[in-house]
């Protein structure tokens, strides 16, 4: 139905932003819904502009930088999925600073941080009214079924399904030997699985092909060191937001993994009518 993948994640992203509004009463204002939509494709729009002046390359590997209004838009709606806040002004922090992360934090024209990750952080460190609730979701199976198939089409699209497997294995392998080790109950172990931020996070996030290596080797990798990351902020830190951070400080890294294991830069257009 669309020629572009982008507009998928765009409906998908969407459909759970409804769906959590409508059954999990989460208490979301729709204007910072709206806050954060503008926010992101104003400041695109900016920086695409300014991009034109000083010749840089963000969104496209041509010699034209244009504005393009999918990946603001993604970014927007991962934030109001995932950032609660007491301010709209803390909404629109976290939506500038998530673009502008696209244009400042860049080697040879890719950036390496997550926006909307990028944002949720900065949010969450420079203000006192900003949070992540990890436990949103609940744990209702449906919601796992709709986040894997949603999440499943759109890394086979984009070809990263090695990374949400890497993250999401490791994660669960070391979940299982903690809670074998305490001598828990398994239904401990699938209560801290379940979660539908996990999958979220794993699925729509972690899997952000113009952010992670580019080598299907070098994914692996740094997946795999982000789970042990997100293990031990999780459990010996007590971190409730230890994806986010794990994410935040492995991002850099990615510049030296593509150096260390060269492969062709992603790019949205090879997905189109593919």
């Amino acid at each position: 139905m669309f020629t572009d993948i982008r507009d998928y994640q765009i409906l998908f992203l969407s459909v759970f932003l409804i769906l959590g509004i409508a059954t999990r009463d989460w208490t979301l204002q729709p204007e910072f819904i709206i806050m954060a939509i503008a926010s992101c494709l104003f400041t695109q729009w900016l920086f695409s502009n300014f991009s034109k002046v000083t010749s840089l390359q963000i969104e496209t590997n041509t010699q034209k930088s244009t504005f393009n209004f999918r990946s603001p838009l993604i970014t927007s709606l991962g934030i109001s999925l995932l950032l609660r806040a007491d301010h709209w002004t803390t909404i629109i922090l976290a939506s500038v600073t998530a673009i502008a992360s696209k244009f400042i934090f860049q080697t040879e024209n890719k950036h390496f941080f997550n926006p909307a990750n990028f944002g949720i952080i900065s949010a969450i460190s420079l203000t006192a009214d900003a949070w992540v609730s990890p436990g949103q979701w609940g744990e209702e199976w449906w919601y796992c079924l709709l986040f894997i198939g949603a999440g499943g089409m759109i890394l086979k699209k984009v070809g990263r399904w090695d990374t949400t497997a890497a993250f999401l294995g490791t994660y669960s392998l070391l979940e299982a030997f903690r809670n074998f080790w305490l001598g828990w109950t398994w239904d401990v172990y699938l209560h801290r699985l379940m979660s539908g931020s996990l999958l979220l996070f794993a699925l729509f996030m972690v899997t952000d092909p113009r952010s992670i290596p580019n080598a299907p080797l070098g994914r692996i990798i740094w997946a795999i060191c982000l789970a042990l990351i997100t293990f031990i902020l999780r459990n010996y830190f007590y971190l409730p937001t230890a994806v986010f951070w794990a994410l935040f400080a492995f991002s850099p890294l990615t510049i030296l993994i593509d150096h260390l294991w060269l492969s062709p830069r992603f790019s949205w257009l090879s997905t189109k009518n593919s």
